[in-house]
């Protein structure tokens, strides 16, 4: 699975390059940081939504597009998906509450 994550990182550096009114995802970096995650809160919220009906289809295809404009996100902060799972990497063996007060100190 980490292959589409990589292959999907590739192209949203791709569409930095393009015009926004042939891409959506340039359309997004040509709008701005605040636009991006504006459709992460839309998308998390519409995450929530379907999570909270319990549509299994709905959840997953839902989480696919949050999962996706935070990788439009990452991208536009100059990072990428390797950073996170570098990161969830780190956490394991951590128990949940000893990462929390790691981070409080």
């Amino acid at each position: 699975m980490n292959q589409v994550l990589q292959e999907l990182a590739t192209i949203l550096e791709q569409r930095k390059e393009e015009s926004a009114d042939k891409s959506y995802v340039a359309s997004l970096y040509a709008k701005g940081l605040d636009s991006i995650l504006k459709k992460i809160g839309e998308e998390a919220t519409e995450t929530v939504m379907a999570a909270k009906d319990g549509d299994k289809e709905k959840i997953v295809y839902e989480t696919a597009d949050l999962w996706f404009h935070s990788m439009v996100m990452l991208a536009h902060q100059g990072l990428g998906p390797n950073d996170v799972l570098r990161e969830l990497q780190r956490r394991f063996g951590l128990s949940g509450l000893e990462e929390k007060a790691s981070r409080e100190k």
